[in-house]
C-alpha cells in the first residue's frame, strides 16, 4: 500500500485506509452533502497525511475542527462596513466564541459585497464552508431574497423587511426606538434630536422616535432629525452644524452608541453639559458606553444571543425563510440624568 512517501496513492488506497467504499472516499473529497461531516474530516485528513495528489482540492480545514463558516460585511454607503468598528468588533466576538464552543472556526470573507452578483461571489469562494454570516443588510434586500433562491445557504443580521425570503436575526428596532424616545420624554424633554442613516435598522429606530414622539404629544420637527451613518466624527459634525444654526435642544436619541459618543463630544465643545443641559441616548450598549464619561444611557442589544442565533442558523435545521427579533432593554446610566 502506498505510505506518506509515496505520491502515488490511490483512491482504492485511501479507501482501504477509511475502512469505506471508493465511492464513499470520491465523494467525500467532492464534498458531496450526502457524507457526514465527520467522515469527510477523517477522510480529507488521511488524504492530506498520504500526499494524496489531488490534496490541492481539500477543504482547508484545520484538523480536530468540525468546519468553518464565514462572516461577511457588505458595502454601505459606497464603501464596506469597517471592522474596526467597536459594535462589529463585539459581533464577531460573540459568532468566534459561540463558533469555538461548537468546535468550528470561522473566518472574515475579504470581500464586501455591493450588487448581487457579489453576494453571489462571497457564497462561491465561501466553499466549502458550512455557509455565511452577513453582518448587515445595506441596500442589498431584494439580492438577498434572490440569493435565498439559489442553494446558498446564509443568515443575515438585520431588520425583518416585507417581503422577505431570507432569514435575519435582528432587535426590535422600532421599540428600541420608541422607549429610548419615550424615556427622554418622560425625563422632561421637549427638543429631541434623532441621529441615523438610512440602513433598515435606523430607519426602523427613527420609526419608533415619531411614534414616540406622537405619543408624547411632542411636535416632530424635521430640523432636529439628522441623516448620519454609524460613525462617531459624523455624529460630532451634524450635532454642531445643528448647534451653529442656533437649532435649540434638550435631548439628543442616536441610534448608535458610537454616534451617541460623538454627540457628547460636539455638546461638551459647545460648552454645554450631558445630562445637565442636554440628554443622551445610545442604541447597542457597547462596552464602550458602560465605560465612558458620563457614562451611556442606551437601548441594549444582546449580541451574545444574536452570536448564538446566526451560527445556529448555519449549523443547525431551520424553517426556510424564518427569522427572529431580539427583544431590547433601555439602560439607565449617567447620559440622560435620571
Amino acid at each position: 500500500m502506498a505510505n506518506g512517501n509515496n505520491p502515488k496513492i490511490t483512491l482504492e488506497d485511501l479507501a482501504k485506509l477509511a475502512g469505506v467504499s471508493v465511492s464513499t472516499v470520491s465523494r467525500a473529497l467532492n464534498d458531496f452533502p450526502s457524507i457526514s461531516d465527520k467522515t469527510k474530516q477523517r477522510i480529507w485528513r488521511l488524504a492530506r497525511d498520504h500526499d494524496y495528489p489531488l490534496r490541492f482540492s481539500l477543504p482547508d480545514q484545520r484538523k480536530g475542527s468540525e468546519g468553518s463558516i464565514v462572516v461577511v460585511l457588505p458595502f454601505v454607503k459606497g464603501r464596506p462596513l469597517p471592522l474596526s468598528h467597536p459594535f462589529f468588533l463585539e459581533m464577531l466576538a460573540s459568532i468566534g466564541e459561540v463558533a469555538r464552543a461548537r468546535n468550528y472556526e470561522f473566518t472574515v470573507s475579504p470581500i464586501a459585497p455591493a450588487v448581487y452578483d457579489d453576494l453571489l461571489l462571497a457564497s462561491a469562494t465561501a466553499r466549502p464552508a458550512k455557509g455565511l454570516i452577513f453582518l448587515g443588510q445595506g441596500s442589498l434586500h431584494k439580492a438577498f431574497n434572490d440569493l435565498a433562491d439559489t442553494p446558498a445557504r446564509f443568515v443575515v443580521w438585520g431588520a425583518q423587511l416585507p417581503n422577505q425570503k431570507y432569514r435575519t436575526i435582528g432587535s426590535n428596532n422600532l421599540l428600541g426606538g420608541k422607549r429610548a424616545t419615550s424615556h427622554l420624554a418622560r425625563l422632561g424633554r421637549k427638543s429631541i434630536v434623532f441621529l441615523g442613516g438610512h440602513d433598515p435598522e435606523s430607519i426602523q429606530r427613527r420609526r419608533g422616535y415619531h411614534e414616540a414622539l406622537k405619543e408624547n404629544g411632542l411636535n416632530a420637527d424635521p430640523r432636529l432629525v439628522a441623516d448620519v451613518e454609524f460613525e462617531l466624527d459624523a455624529a460630532d459634525a451634524a450635532i454642531s452644524q445643528m448647534l451653529r444654526r442656533g437649532i435649540e435642544f434638550d435631548a439628543v436619541f442616536s441610534s448608535s452608541d458610537l454616534m451617541a459618543l460623538g454627540a457628547i463630544r460636539a455638546i461638551r465643545r459647545a460648552g454645554m453639559s450631558v445630562p445637565q443641559d442636554v440628554s443622551i441616548v445610545g442604541y447597542d450598549d457597547m462596552l464602550l458606553s458602560r465605560i465612558s464619561t458620563p457614562t451611556l444611557t442606551t437601548i441594549r442589544q444582546d449580541t451574545y444571543e444574536a452570536g448564538r442565533l446566526l451560527v445556529s442558523s448555519i449549523l443547525d435545521p431551520i424553517r426556510e425563510g424564518h427569522s427572529e427579533v431580539l427583544t431590547t432593554e433601555l439602560i439607565v446610566r449617567e447620559s440622560c440624568g435620571g
